[in-house]
């Protein structure tokens, strides 16, 4: 991208990039996809007969996919409610996946939901940007933070 074209941050007070930009990416989301599809060749029919789909390389599934869920992939230019990864997501399960890696699994059923509860608990303090200790303390004396939800 040329410097003196620059695109509005999600700052800005907009709801969506313009016509105009979301079809020029569309159209360059649509010619690299293209592109990619032509690189990968058909899967190899074994002589011999197996049910289902021919077995195809991983990356040319990750294609099919993004090629498949193209207005899904590309929610994030028109609606800027939709975060364009889902790193957020993953780093509230990372301290689940870190929690079993350690200790192998939680002790009960019940010492599972106590710790996801209160992990969400504090993933929403994080999102909200509520003070953890502050939130957690409010918690305790009976006045817990709840989040209203909007604009869904």
């Amino acid at each position: 991208m040329r410097p003196d074209r620059r695109i509005e941050p999600k700052d800005s007070c907009k709801t969506e990039l313009s016509q105009a930009q979301i079809s020029k990416f569309t159209r360059s989301y649509s010619k690299i996809t293209q592109s990619a599809n032509n690189y990968y060749p058909p899967p190899d029919k074994d002589l011999k007969k197996t049910r289902g789909r021919p077995k195809q390389v991983k990356g040319k599934n990750l294609l099919d996919r993004l090629l498949k869920y193209q207005d899904e992939t590309l929610r994030f230019l028109s609606d800027f409610r939709v975060p364009f990864t889902n790193n957020l997501a993953e780093r509230d399960l990372r301290m689940i996946k870190v929690k079993e890696k350690i200790s192998g699994s939680f002790a009960s059923f019940k010492g599972g939901e106590m710790f996801c509860r209160i992990r969400s608990y504090i993933s929403t303090l994080k999102k909200n940007d509520i003070s953890v200790l502050q939130g957690l303390s409010d918690a305790l004396a009976g006045k817990a933070y709840v989040p209203i939800r909007t604009g869904f």
